[in-house]
């Protein structure tokens, strides 16, 4: 543990949760290869788009509707949807077929995107705390919290979405704060990205706890513009708080 500033009693803590209770990268990757696998077997026309194509279709949908950007969930049915228009058109597909078929789709990737098992010290760490101060989750992914065994430790879970503006932005930290009743600057804010959770909690008057749990926890190595107010070697270390 590291510390860069001052801190004041820490009365509640609020929760990045991708990359920092678990490595996220690996688990999108398995969800978007078992959609992949869905369209292929359903979708054949979709199934010939390439990357290049996919990702055309995603930066559309954000051109047409920028709030998209902010929730991911949204976002990935707009894009589902856009991409099975031909198999539609081809097999005669009515509204409500299509929307089964783009339903399937979503929930073929959100089901395997919620399908991890989290550490043992993850789950201690949360457990313990939740007994002794209020939990919140802020995150701007959309993992089934319920599914990872994790719901029972917040207090309450903020997603980004279309009316709720993603990190950096401080209106999930600002809601946060209301929902505890709790001075912002006796929150502690825990992540792993330096802008969208360091620089974000400060900027919205939180203290901040930088960690990382998918790459070398090494300052010099990141993009900083504002240092967090701890650097934790293990989360097991916010026990000390």
């Amino acid at each position: 543990m590291q510390f860069f500033r001052s801190l004041h009693a820490v009365k509640a803590m609020t929760f990045d949760l991708d990359d920092t209770l678990y490595n996220n990268e690996p688990i999108i990757q398995r969800a978007e290869r078992a959609l992949q696998q869905h369209i292929r077997t359903h979708h054949p026309r979709a199934a010939a788009l390439t990357s290049q194509q996919w990702l055309h279709l995603k930066n559309s949908a954000i051109a047409t509707r920028p709030e998209l950007a902010s929730d991911m969930g949204q976002l990935r049915l707009t894009v589902l949807r856009q991409a099975l228009t031909d198999d539609a058109q081809e097999q005669t597909w009515d509204e409500g077929k299509l929307d089964d078929a783009v339903m399937a789709c979503f929930h073929c990737f959100y089901n395997a995107r919620s399908q991890f098992t989290l550490t043992e010290e993850i789950h201690t760490t949360l457990k313990t705390l939740s007994e002794r101060m209020p939990l919140v989750a802020i995150t701007n992914g959309n993992v089934n919290a319920k599914a990872i065994g994790i719901d029972t430790y917040f207090d309450d879970i903020y997603h980004a979405n279309l009316s709720r503006p993603m990190k950096p932005s401080p209106v999930m930290f600002e809601q946060a704060a209301d929902k505890l009743g709790i001075a912002p600057q006796h929150i502690l804010h825990v992540g792993d990205n330096l802008q969208k959770d360091v620089y974000a909690s400060i900027n919205a008057g939180f203290q901040s706890a930088w960690y990382a749990c998918n790459r070398p926890m090494a300052l010099q190595l990141e993009k900083v513009s504002v240092l967090p107010h701890v650097v934790l070697d293990n989360l097991s270390e916010l026990l000390a708080f």
